[in-house]
């Protein structure tokens, strides 16, 4: 099982093998291969740190706990109709965002984030809705 918070489920769709510290992107790449090769995976959703957040870089400031991230991860989290402590398959949150999310919710649902303006979680997003999955990192 994999524990996200809600931002991150779209953090996903854009990942391109770019990050915060060589130890992110390793850990970030993992979990996205993992995912994209193996649909079925439980994902637990979590408030607060996730897999993820457990591999940002202590030499920076972490956002992690940020009310501003915590708004992002509430407004997925609804956008998808999921909740807090909610399991359900990777499978089963693509197709949560195939159904509801539009490339252009990024603007409003990503608004504060850093890596909005590389335009990638748009094109995950695509990626998404026209049933092709998670891009290939390497």
């Amino acid at each position: 099982m994999i524990r996200l918070r809600g931002h991150h489920l779209l953090c996903l769709l854009g990942y391109r093998g770019m990050g915060y510290s060589p130890e992110y992107v390793e850990n970030m790449t993992q979990i996205h291969r993992a995912l994209r090769n193996a649909p079925d995976t439980t994902v637990l959703l979590v408030s607060g740190s996730d897999d993820l957040c457990d591999r940002f870089p202590t030499s920076q400031p972490s956002h992690c706990n940020e009310s501003r991230v915590h708004a992002r991860d509430n407004a997925v989290i609804g956008k998808l109709h999921l909740g807090v402590g909610q399991p359900a398959t990777w499978a089963e949150i693509q197709q949560r965002i195939k159904e509801s999310v539009e490339p252009s919710d990024i603007t409003t649902l990503c608004s504060t984030c850093s890596w909005r303006s590389y335009g990638v979680c748009e094109e995950g997003i695509r990626s998404i809705r026209d049933g092709h999955g998670l891009p290939v990192v390497d």
